[in-house]
């Protein structure tokens, strides 16, 4: 019998947003169960040690940490989502590992309490997405015609941009996850309007910006 999954999720977490976009590409039936962040019950503390999501419940198991959880979910699932080589695996594992390099850079932008710090954080993002560029195949997805682990793993961090001016791989590689039903659907409609109002409560530069320029 089948053990039923529960996907411990925050509506704008990205790395709930990975394994969401993994159990959708494997076809996974499972349920999802959201936790303020702000106020985490006892429970979560106690399947989650470092009170982060995502976390899964896998019938009476739990697992926590979302390179983990893909791991898990690609050794016991069917429809595999990393290679088959072994040296190419390594390299889709260090690219899901960059790929989380990204988001802490983006995190550290919307955090800027000051130009400098924000204008450093777009130049290290900058040169991050120009690797990304460099690295890229000739598509559709990361690696070549089959979607992969990498392409799970960059669908929450393109979610926060849609305009890569002088990266036309990133580009085409972006708009093609956006159109991924996976990836449509790991957040909720009310995902942008929980963002906006999640980076103005940040009241950093890029805050200012955005109500400067009238987005807010």
């Amino acid at each position: 019998m089948t053990q039923p999954i529960i996907l411990i999720s925050h509506a704008l977490c990205p790395y709930v947003q990975r394994i969401a976009i993994a159990l959708t590409e494997k076809d996974i039936a499972h349920k999802r169960r959201v936790v303020d962040l702000a106020n985490k019950p006892q429970w979560f503390l106690e399947i989650s040690p470092l009170g982060r999501t995502p976390a899964l419940k896998v019938g009476e198991a739990s697992l926590f940490e979302s390179a983990a959880i893909l791991e898990y979910l690609e050794e016991t699932h069917p429809n595999p989502l990393y290679p088959v080589d072994p040296v190419e695996r390594a390299r889709h594992r260090a690219w899901i590992g960059f790929g989380s390099e990204v988001l802490n850079t983006i995190a550290g932008l919307y955090s800027a309490r000051d130009t400098a710090t924000f204008e450093a954080k777009m130049t290290a993002l900058r040169h991050r997405l120009q690797l990304i560029e460099d690295n890229l195949s000739a598509g559709p997805w990361f690696s070549g015609t089959e979607f992969s682990l990498v392409d799970v793993a960059f669908g929450p961090v393109f979610r926060y941009f849609d305009v890569f001016e002088g990266l036309p791989k990133v580009q085409a590689w972006w708009l093609l996850l956006a159109a991924r039903p996976s990836v449509r659907i790991a957040v909720g409609i009310d995902y942008h309007a929980l963002l906006r109002a999640f980076l103005l409560r940040r009241d950093g530069v890029l805050a200012a910006r955005m109500q400067s320029s009238g987005v807010a």
